[in-house]
């Protein structure tokens, strides 16, 4: 990540800037729902911030829809299929991106229904869950967050990374996930999420963040 300047913020502002933000948004494939990322680290929290930023967006009048990635994984006999701590499998593996395409984002193409399936999996079972769709009005906003999103092709209208320094990410992931450690290191290397993301939230202190405004 190059040099950026970062501002200091509450999480509560930058839950309303956000949302401000998100009310001009305009897909620019023409769909009637936009769709943003909250990219992260498990320890960064990213999903902490879209359920931030969707609590503002209904005190402004606009739907939207929290949707994580933990709920697409896929199934333990495909994630675990090299053993249970292998970071190349956490990285190119463990998301099904094809059931995020069939349930997600193709029902918010320009021209879709706008029925959304919110999660599929459930990892700690290794179930499906069988939760109902939900249909999302025009206008209503898609706040998806994960890990390792920017190095797909996801069609988002705009990204936010929540960003961890290599000491904090560390001192932050749980000691029986820290083998996931070296798969974000080559994400950081082969993606920049940093340079990559529209807005960037520096998260290193969890009391006081610092976003590039």
């Amino acid at each position: 990540m190059g040099t950026v300047r970062l501002q200091a913020i509450t999480w509560e502002r930058l839950g309303d800037l956000l949302a401000d933000r998100l009310l001009d948004v305009k897909p620019v494939d023409g769909s009637p729902w936009p769709r943003i990322a909250f990219d992260g680290a498990p320890a960064a929290r990213p999903g902490d911030l879209a359920h931030r930023v969707s609590d503002a967006l209904r005190m402004r009048g606009r739907p939207s829809l929290v949707v994580g990635t933990e709920g697409f994984l896929r199934p333990a006999s495909l994630r675990l299929e090299h053993g249970h701590r292998d970071p190349d499998s956490y990285y190119d593996g463990w998301l099904d991106t094809g059931a995020l395409w069939r349930e997600v984002f193709g029902p918010l193409e320009p021209g879709g229904d706008g029925r959304v399936l919110p999660d599929l999996w459930d990892p700690a079972t290794d179930r499906a869950t069988r939760s109902p769709y939900v249909r999302l009005p025009a206008g209503a906003v898609l706040l998806l967050h994960g890990s390792l999103l920017l190095r797909h092709w996801f069609p988002f209208d705009l990204t936010v990374h929540v960003l961890l320094s290599p000491g904090a990410l560390r001192r932050r992931t749980p000691e029986p996930e820290r083998w996931t450690l070296p798969a974000f290191e080559r994400y950081e290397a082969e993606t920049d999420p940093g340079a990559a993301a529209d807005v960037v939230v520096r998260a290193d202190d969890p009391r006081h963040p610092a976003w590039t405004g």
